[in-house]
């Protein structure tokens, strides 16, 4: 990976099929997704995701979640998405996902895929996995992640799985609140913790998280950066601009309309280049050789690759 050659660094992308033909989660919960998000669009693959990216010059994190314990749905695979990322070294970063719900194969499969599969870091969902974060049943997990010394990426705030379906398809906010991850960070000093998402309702909840615990980032995805509450973007500006990071929530929210927002936003010169990728690369310890392989598209551009009816994503997209 070209890191002088990126131009930025994505914390936050989904991968939604396997390429076979199995998706990230039941129809109808991907059915009424796109319908909330007005975002309809082929589920993306690896390559697919890989290209997208590629093209505009940027790396992405790169995961699944596994739910299958709440909705029955087996996940993509964990390691299967690890080795086509290894195929696209150049642009992606693979990310696993294992519900706590799982126990003790979790915490054995968590050092596997670190180091047989390469996977830099694991995504949880608390809404869509049920569970609340500093719930105890997750801690061997949370300490082996430590071990092992990669992040932790936590869905906060508001969902968008679920919304429209009878009762929210079950899916609950009450997991999401990030103040569950205080006790997160107080147990796992180092335990590298990010929070995703603009955390709506609970931004301050957030920031006070983020701002207490010197381990604790926020990634920015899923929300059109103009909705952004003035006090993120304060602290954006001063407290944690060392700790604020440039996601996106693709396929739901395109990199592309999510910069152009962002180039609006009073965010500080000198603090643009760390949310966009200066903070990504510290915090995922990113090392490369240079190469002159990349295209010189610039973000913005229009991709070849498979179309994910960006016009029609939602500006609030949080997944």
């Amino acid at each position: 990976m070209d890191l002088d050659a990126l131009v930025a660094v994505d914390m936050h992308v989904h991968i939604e099929s396997d390429g076979h033909g199995h998706t990230d989660m039941p129809d109808e919960f991907r059915e009424a997704a796109q319908r909330h998000f007005g975002a309809a669009h082929t589920p993306l693959d690896v390559t697919a995701v890989a290209e997208h990216y590629r093209q505009r010059r940027m790396a992405a994190v790169v995961f699944t979640v596994d739910h299958e314990s709440t909705t029955g749905h087996p996940p993509i695979s964990n390691r299967d998405i690890a080795a086509q990322a290894a195929e696209h070294a150049d642009v992606l970063i693979p990310f696993a996902s294992l519900d706590p719900a799982r126990g003790e194969e979790a915490v054995r499969e968590a050092r596997t895929l670190v180091e047989d599969h390469g996977v830099k870091g694991f995504k949880f969902h608390p809404n869509l996995q049920a569970f609340f974060p500093n719930d105890r049943v997750a801690y061997p997990l949370y300490e082996q992640i430590q071990e092992l010394g990669v992040p932790a990426l936590f869905h906060t705030g508001q969902s968008g799985i679920g919304a429209g379906m009878p009762g929210s398809g079950g899916i609950r906010l009450k997991y999401s609140n990030p103040l569950a991850l205080d006790d997160v960070a107080v147990d796992f000093p180092d335990l590298k913790i990010i929070m995703a998402h603009p955390s709506f309702p609970w931004q301050d909840e957030a920031l006070a998280v983020a701002s207490r615990h010197t381990h604790v980032y926020i990634d920015l995805s899923g929300w059109s950066p103009k909705y952004f509450p003035p006090s993120l973007v304060q602290y954006a500006n001063t407290l944690l601009r060392d700790k604020v990071l440039f996601g996106s929530d693709f396929p739901l929210l395109p990199p592309d309309r999510w910069i152009a927002d962002f180039a609006k936003l009073d965010i500080k010169p000198e603090v643009r280049p760390r949310i966009m990728k200066d903070n990504a690369i510290e915090l995922l310890q990113l090392t490369g050789a240079r190469s002159d392989d990349l295209p010189a598209t610039q973000p913005g551009a229009s991709a070849a690759s498979s179309s994910s009816s960006e016009a029609l994503a939602s500006d609030r997209a949080s997944t």
